[in-house]
C-alpha cells in the first residue's frame, strides 16, 4: 500500500463559498458541535416508509403474505436475477445458501479472512469447515490466487465477499470454480447496486446473498435475501426458511387445504410482510441513495488525496462501487489507534471492519487457528477504520469528518 504526499485540495461542496467553508470548519471543530455523535452508518427512514409499514399493519397479512413475494420480485428486477428468497436476516440468507448447496460434515468452503463472522458461521451451521483465504492488500477483496492454493478434495464452494461494496474479481473466481466443479457464492451484503464489468451484483455467482440490516443500503429492520437463476436451489431455500415444510400458510389458504409435509429439517427464517413493505419502499429510493454514497466517497477521495499517513482502498477500473463502507488504511497500527481515539473524542463514529474471522476466540478454540494464517488480512486489520457514509450524511457532516480527520492526523503526525 502506498501513501501519497502532496498538497491538500480542499473539498468542494456545491453552494458553499470559501468564507462559508472556513466558518463551517471552525464551527464543526467547536466543542458544541462535537456533542452530536455521527455514526459510520445508520438507517434512513422517511414518512413514506412509515406509511408503507402502517398499510401493511392494517392489511390482512402480517407474515407469509403478498408483500414477501412482491419484495422478492422487486429485488430480482433491480439485480437482474430470476429468483429471490427473502429471509429474516443476512445471516439466515448465508445459512440458507449453504443448505441449498448441500454443505455438510466433512465439506470445506473457502471464505475470505476479512469479513463479518456470519460469512463463515453459515458454513459451520451446516457442519462444514470454513477455510480462510487471504485478501488483496490494495482492495481487501478475496485473493483468487490464494483461493486456488486452498482448494482440496473436500472443497465444495467458494464464498466471495464484496468487501465495503466493491465487487470481487468474479471472472477469476468463476474460472477457478468451474475448473474444480465448485459452487460460487457472492456474499454481497455490502454491494447491493454494485457492478462488475457492466454486470449487476446479483448475476455474478450461483447464489448471491444480501442483507437489509439498518446500516446497509436499504433496510427491513432485520432481513436478508438470496437471489439465484437456479429454480431448484430457490425451492430448497423456500422450504428451508419455513421449517422444511413444502408449503406456507398462504399457499394452503389459496388451495383450500390444511395438509402439508415437512420434507427436511429447516428453520423459522421467515420474514414478515411488515418488513417487506418497508423494503419495497426503500428499494425505490436506492438509485438516489447510491448516487449520494458515491458522491460522498468522491469528496473523501479528493480531500484525502495528499495524506502521508493514510490512504483509501483502491477502486478497480472495471467495477462500480456501492460504498456500504468507506475504509481508510493507515501507515501503522499505532497511527490508526491514535487517530481512532481522537476521532471518537471529536464525535466521529469511526469503526473497524473487521477482525479476521479466524482470530475470534471460537475459531481459535474449535479449529486451532492462530495468527499468521492470512498475513495481508492481519496487516490490514491493524491499520484500517471506516468513516461515516450514507444517504443521511449531509454536506456539513462531510465537511466535519474531513476537518476532524485531518486535524487528528496532523496531531498524531506532530508527535511521531
Amino acid at each position: 500500500m502506498r501513501f501519497r504526499r502532496g498538497r491538500w485540495r480542499e473539498i468542494q461542496i456545491v453552494g458553499i463559498s470559501m468564507k462559508q467553508r472556513q466558518n463551517t470548519m471552525s464551527l464543526l471543530l467547536s466543542s458544541d458541535a462535537l456533542a452530536a455523535f455521527l455514526p459510520y452508518g445508520r438507517q434512513r427512514i422517511e414518512e413514506d416508509d412509515i406509511e408503507a409499514v402502517v398499510a401493511a399493519l392494517r392489511s390482512d397479512w402480517l407474515t407469509t403474505g403478498p408483500k414477501v413475494g412482491e419484495f422478492e420480485a422487486a429485488v430480482c428486477a433491480f439485480t437482474g436475477a430470476q429468483y429471490g428468497v427473502a429471509v429474516s436476516s443476512g445471516t439466515a440468507a448465508l445459512h440458507a445458501a449453504m443448505y441449498a448447496l448441500g454443505i455438510g460434515s466433512g465439506d470445506e468452503v473457502i471464505v475470505p479472512a476479512m469479513t463479518f463472522a456470519a460469512t463463515a458461521n453459515g458454513v459451520v451451521y451446516q457442519g462444514g469447515t470454513p477455510v480462510f483465504a487471504d485478501v488483496d492488500p490494495e482492495t481487501l477483496l478475496i485473493d483468487p490466487m490464494d483461493v486456488a492454493r486452498k482448494i482440496t478434495a473436500k472443497t465444495k464452494a467458494i464464498i466471495a465477499v464484496d468487501y465495503a461494496g466493491q465487487p470481487c474479481d468474479y471472472e477469476a473466481l468463476r474460472g477457478i470454480a468451474d475448473q474444480h466443479g465448485l459452487a460460487l457464492v457472492a456474499d454481497a451484503c455490502h454491494a447491493l447496486g454494485g457492478t462488475y464489468t457492466g454486470r449487476k451484483v446479483g448475476t455474478l455467482a450461483d447464489l448471491t446473498v444480501f442483507s437489509f440490516h439498518p446500516v446497509k443500503h436499504i433496510t427491513t429492520g432485520e432481513g436478508g435475501m438470496v437471489v439465484t437463476d437456479n429454480p431448484e436451489l430457490a425451492a430448497r431455500m423456500r422450504r428451508f426458511r419455513n421449517h422444511g415444510i413444502d408449503t406456507d400458510y398462504r399457499q394452503r389458504e389459496a388451495e383450500g387445504t390444511w395438509y402439508y409435509e415437512m420434507t427436511d429439517i429447516g428453520f423459522n427464517y421467515r420474514i414478515s410482510d411488515i418488513q417487506c413493505a418497508l423494503g419495497i419502499n426503500q428499494l425505490r429510493k436506492l438509485p438516489t441513495w447510491l448516487m449520494r454514497r458515491r458522491k460522498i466517497a468522491g469528496c473523501y477521495n479528493d480531500a484525502f488525496r495528499d495524506l502521508s499517513m493514510a490512504s483509501p482502498l483502491v477502486l478497480m477500473a472495471n467495477r462500480e462501487h456501492a460504498y456500504h463502507l468507506y475504509v481508510m488504511r493507515h501507515a501503522s497500527g499505532v497511527i490508526r489507534d491514535k487517530v481512532f481515539r481522537k476521532m471518537r473524542e471529536m464525535g466521529i463514529g469511526v469503526n473497524v471492519h473487521y477482525i479476521p474471522v479466524y482470530l475470534h476466540p471460537y475459531y481459535r478454540r474449535v479449529y486451532g487457528y492462530a495468527p499468521g494464517l492470512c498475513p495481508e488480512a492481519e496487516r490490514a486489520f491493524s491499520a484500517i477504520f471506516t468513516l461515516p457514509i450514507g444517504p443521511g450524511v449531509s454536506d456539513a457532516d462531510v465537511e466535519r469528518v474531513v476537518a476532524s480527520y485531518r486535524r487528528a492526523l496532523a496531531e498524531v503526525e506532530s508527535h511521531e
